[in-house]
């Protein structure tokens, strides 16, 4: 099933209704924080496995 431009208009249309501009623009700010903390977590636990690995080499 595919969704054509339309339709994706229409879903656009109606989550603005629902939520208004304030609040989807305040949801797409803290799903960026979101993502922000998660790649930044991955890179700290990507550090630390490296210096643990680092650690057990020598």
């Amino acid at each position: 099933m595919k969704l054509g431009p339309w339709e994706l208009v229409i879903i656009l249309a109606i989550v603005l209704l629902l939520f208004g501009v304030g609040r989807i623009s305040k949801i797409g700010t803290e799903l960026g924080r979101g993502i922000r903390g998660f790649k930044s977590g991955l890179a700290e636990g990507q550090d630390a496995a490296e210096e643990a690995a680092e650690d057990a080499a020598s």
